[in-house]
């Protein structure tokens, strides 16, 4: 079974995820975060691919992406960074979340057998055109059973988000608002309203809740009106901050458990 769909069965109600850019804070960090993470209890981690026009993305993943470029990161390297952790016993579900740019450029049959030789579960393209993923990446997707995660917003159609529902696997992302992705204090009603409306729609996937969440306010509405939470800007500016994993991961509990 691939470990997104596992491990929703396996936990229900508060999940927490988390998102950092590849290559950042340093060109090699990619696998320790993930082993620090995993054993901090992180449920499963989006891996940020970077890329210079990242317009789903606020100043501070854009600026994580900037530096990881410019320290060389790319697809190619990620994929070997990524290929020894299997082995080394990480076991919690990997997602890759980067733009169609390089994904296409690498081409997606290339792109969907590499994600399965180093085993990674799942993959989210925020501008991924829905017709060309059901006509050209859902088939080759499927193919290597690598689950191709989708995005709502307040803004999407009832319609529009059964019809995902319908046709993607693992989970729904749900998107806070139509903004880009940054921290938040709060959400308000607007949102509130939002996250009722999708709960009273009875999809029949889980759904994560991400952009805006950093603190315990944000977190306990997410895990309160889904199965749990994404956490990215906050994290990537605490891995800023202090350039290691563990450091980052210890202020962002603590931020977590303070009213």
């Amino acid at each position: 079974m691939n470990r997104i769909n596992q491990i929703f069965q396996e936990k229900q109600k508060g999940l927490l995820s988390l998102y950092f850019c590849a290559g950042h804070p340093t060109p090699d960090s990619t696998a320790d975060i993930i082993r620090t993470l995993e054993a901090g209890g992180i449920d499963f981690i989006e891996v940020g691919i970077p890329f210079s026009d990242p317009m789903a993305d606020g100043p501070v993943i854009q600026d994580a992406a900037t530096k990881a470029l410019r320290g060389g990161m790319t697809l190619k390297k990620l994929f070997a960074q990524l290929e020894p952790l299997r082995g080394q016993g990480v076991r919690l579900p990997l997602i890759l979340m980067g733009y169609m740019n390089p994904i296409f450029h690498m081409g997606y049959e290339a792109f969907f057998r590499r994600c399965r030789e180093v085993d990674v579960d799942g993959v989210i393209i925020p501008d991924l055109p829905f017709r060309d993923y059901m006509d050209e990446v859902k088939p080759i997707a499927d193919k290597y059973d690598i689950r191709v995660i989708m995005l709502i917003t307040p803004e999407t159609s009832d319609e529009r988000i059964r019809f995902i529902d319908q046709n993607t696997d693992g989970f729904i992302y749900m998107v806070s608002s139509a903004a880009t992705t940054g921290a938040q204090k709060e959400f308000d009603k607007a949102k509130q309203a939002y996250f009722e409306r999708i709960a009273g729609m009875q999809l029949k996937h889980p759904r994560m809740i991400g952009f805006g969440i950093s603190n315990r306010q944000t977190l306990h509405a997410a895990q309160q009106n889904a199965a749990g939470a994404i956490i990215g800007s906050k994290f990537v500016s605490l891995l800023d901050k202090h350039k290691a994993p563990q450091p980052a991961l210890d202020e962002l509990f603590q931020a977590l458990a303070e009213d």
